[in-house]
């Protein structure tokens, strides 16, 4: 009878007891950290300092050995050297800003994924890889630095890479981190070859690159897997960079893109396209509407 009573009472008290609450997902505000493979860690230096005008910070990087410019108070552009002879440079890492580090490792081990383990080194931040083994940070404190801004641009807009299977991607980056659709479109407006997702609590976006051959080449793969820096006049800062063209590929001139927006392409070393593009549209997107609000100088 006592046994009987002992348990009675201990369900009595377990159904008592509040539900553990599962971990909310801390706030992510934007892009932060951006992290490119160069195979010429000077000429790169040069195309960054000479052409987009940054200025950088020496060791002030989250990377070992890397190259840091920082386009504004939050954000930083990190050039590392290609890791063997066959690596032909690119984009490497994109970082998102967060405030709390261990409440996002926490939220992330509860969805199911394994990140990385904090990383102390002018500033806090960990890694882990997408649904497609796209390497990505967060990153939360870091050491201020008085940057300078450029006339050319103060602000990643976005950053696009290749996507190969986007429902394993949306898994990621809309059902686990809470992106939103932004605006979507392709070179037919009955075609989608590019899906902007934009951060959950902020304007920053990532794009994904769809339809794009396996056997792609450097070149193409250069296109696609790109860096958006924003301008106020698209004009303006295509006229700033005349002295430098004879030293770069780039388009001919600014033109509308296909979402609307003023855009003008430039190449660095290794092919990797920087967008510079105005902060918002000034004709109607085609094949969608935009979904969030627009971002700010």
């Amino acid at each position: 009878m006592k046994r009987f009573l002992f348990l009675l009472t201990s369900c009595l008290l377990c159904l008592s007891l509040p539900a553990q609450e599962e971990p909310l997902r801390p706030r992510i505000y934007g892009i932060g950290w951006v992290r490119l493979r160069v195979t010429n860690l000077e000429k790169a230096k040069h195309f960054c300092e000479g052409t987009l005008q940054l200025k950088e910070f020496p060791n002030k990087c989250f990377t070992p050995s890397a190259v840091c410019l920082w386009i504004n108070e939050t954000q930083k552009l990190e050039l590392i050297p290609t890791s063997s002879p066959g690596d032909k440079g690119g984009l490497d890492l994109v970082g998102f800003f967060t405030l709390d580090l261990n409440k996002m490792r926490r939220y992330l081990y509860s969805r199911g994924l394994v990140p990385g383990e904090i990383v102390h080194n002018d500033g806090e931040y960990f890694e882990l890889p997408d649904s497609e083994g796209h390497p990505v940070a967060f990153e939360s404190a870091f050491e201020h630095v008085d940057y300078v801004l450029s006339p050319v641009s103060s602000r990643i807009l976005h950053v696009g890479f290749v996507v190969r299977d986007p429902p394993r991607e949306y898994k990621f980056y809309m059902d686990i981190l809470d992106f939103e659709p932004y605006w979507h479109g392709g070179m037919k407006d009955d075609e989608t070859n590019w899906v902007a997702m934009q951060v959950p609590d902020g304007t920053d976006w990532i794009e994904y690159m769809l339809n794009i051959s396996p056997t792609a080449d450097k070149r193409t793969l250069g296109v696609m897997n790109h860096i958006s820096l924003g301008v106020k006049d698209i004009k303006v800062a295509a006229a700033s960079l005349e002295k430098s063209r004879a030293n770069m590929r780039a388009d001919d001139s600014p033109k509308i893109g296909r979402d609307g927006k003023w855009q003008y392409n430039l190449y660095d070393p290794d092919d990797t396209r920087v967008e510079l593009m105005e902060f918002t549209p000034v004709e109607k997107p085609c094949c969608s509407e935009y979904t969030g609000p627009h971002p700010k100088p």
